[in-house]
């Protein structure tokens, strides 16, 4: 018996476990391949292909008659596959003029395909994932995600390890751990009905000029040929980075070179209003930051505010209490809230749904004379679901700093729903500006929603009328 396959082979189509980008509802599949058969009297062959629920081998599109082309070869495209699944793809090999397609010659199949939405992960070691420790957070069926050996599979963390990767560009140099982002697309799947699939990019450490094309750009270039072996078309980013450019170089141009990033990428990928969803840095607690680091951690937190506000589609979430593994590294437990709020955030900005996903954020600060005398800066916040509520003790979270240099405030209280007073121990001189949570490791007890539980979004260098 001869070992050469005989029936249809599919050379060119989705992978088992890929999750294709769906557009308005609906995806097309191209498949290519050859066919072959023992027959020695042949008088027809014509490949047929379709599409049926895995879980239950009912037809989603029909058998779809293949264009047969010279040297044994064929090709197909199977029209408006709905989002969902997930899916297997059949094919069969029609000889002599036989009918009955359930009996015709074998063909390659692929299983497990879902229609839905596709997420890039990008940034530095907290998108990649490295919380460390145990966490229930078991995979899927509908998560899938392309790991760097280029094969899809069931989502599992760790996302990023390189077993057998074929992109260099992003292999880490550990073991990864745990990352926000099973969390996040578990969400999306249960509220949208559809799959979700991850396409890993991020690398520990990774600076922004590595993503942004017009400066180094290799992380950049490594990504769109990632998304392109996809299918060229995703959803949306999901996005966390910022702390290697938390130094006094980089961190004040960190919003110009964000902004010109997020150009590219919308560019590049053809989509003019492609989301980002983002995550202001959590702390860094390693010990003795000097003031030029905590400026710099200031600066980053600030212009990842700033952006969110400035280039339409793009959002921000806190993390700042959320726990770590380590100095800096989120842990399972703070991945699973940053997940949650990252996945709240696309719901509400990009499918439309009634979720609250904002975090308090300052608008207006404001010198107050009291009738006896006491000189005070009030703060008002944005996006106040319910009330400000404060837990635990009354740490330094605010600062002032004027010709002079840094104003303590003596103490702080919140003043009203959305408003919270400073009192200062001394006038302000001159220009002045207010920090809140700016430091590399600030205080760990920050006003908060009461709707959401969110904290504030920090900030640095924010004007005092």
């Amino acid at each position: 018996m001869s070992n050469k396959q005989i029936g249809v082979v599919i050379e060119h189509g989705p992978q088992s476990w890929s999750i294709l980008q769906q557009h308005e509802g609906v995806a097309s599949i191209e498949l290519s391949g050859s066919w072959a058969t023992n027959e020695e009297t042949l008088t027809g062959a014509q490949v047929y292909s379709r599409v049926v629920r895995e879980d239950s081998s009912e037809t989603v599109v029909g058998w779809t008659i293949a264009v047969m082309e010279d040297n044994q070869a064929w090709k197909v495209r199977l029209e408006r596959v709905p989002a969902g699944g997930l899916y297997r793809i059949e094919t069969c090999l029609q000889i002599n003029g036989n009918q009955e397609l359930e009996w015709a010659l074998r063909g390659d199949m692929i299983h497990h395909v879902g229609v839905g939405d596709l997420w890039v992960i990008a940034g530095q070691s907290n998108a990649a994932g490295y919380g460390k420790g145990p966490v229930n957070d078991a995979p899927e069926m509908g998560i899938h995600l392309l790991r760097n050996s280029g094969k899809w599979d069931l989502a599992t963390h760790p996302f990023n390890e390189s077993t057998q990767t074929i992109h260099i560009e992003n292999r880490e140099t550990a073991n990864p751990g745990h990352s926000p982002f099973l969390a996040f697309a578990r969400i999306l799947k249960r509220e949208t009905g559809y799959p979700v699939g991850l396409i890993q990019t991020a690398l520990g450490g990774s600076p922004l000029k590595a993503w942004n094309p017009e400066e180094e750009g290799t992380l950049y270039r490594n990504m769109l040929s990632i998304v392109q072996s996809a299918g060229g078309s995703v959803r949306g980013v999901v996005w966390y980075q910022g702390c290697s450019d938390a130094n006094p170089d980089e961190s004040v141009t960190y919003a110009k070179r964000f902004g010109t990033m997020v150009s590219h990428w919308r560019q590049d990928l053809g989509v003019a209003d492609l989301p980002f969803i983002t995550v202001q840095l959590n702390r860094h607690t390693g010990v003795n930051p000097t003031l030029e680091e905590n400026k710099s951690w200031g600066t980053v937190r600030e212009a990842q505010r700033a952006v969110a506000k400035e280039i339409p589609h793009v959002t921000v979430v806190p993390a700042i209490d959320c726990p770590l593994s380590d100095e800096i590294h989120n842990s399972p437990a703070g991945n699973l809230l940053i997940g949650e709020r990252m996945a709240r955030a696309a719901l509400a900005t990009i499918y439309g749904r009634n979720v609250h996903y904002q975090a308090p954020e300052i608008s207006r600060a404001q010198v107050i004379v009291k009738a006896e005398g006491e000189l005070t800066v009030e703060l008002e916040f944005n996006n106040v679901g319910g009330y400000l509520v404060s837990i635990g003790p009354n740490e330094q979270v605010f600062t002032i700093e004027d010709e002079d240099g840094f104003v303590e405030p003596l103490h702080w209280r919140i003043s009203g729903r959305n408003t919270i007073q400073l009192t200062l121990g001394r006038a302000i001189k001159g220009q002045a500006y207010v920090h809140g949570g700016y430091e590399r490791d600030p205080a760990k007890h920050y006003p908060l929603d009461s709707l959401t539980y969110l904290p504030l979004l920090s900030f640095y260098k924010v004007s005092i009328e």
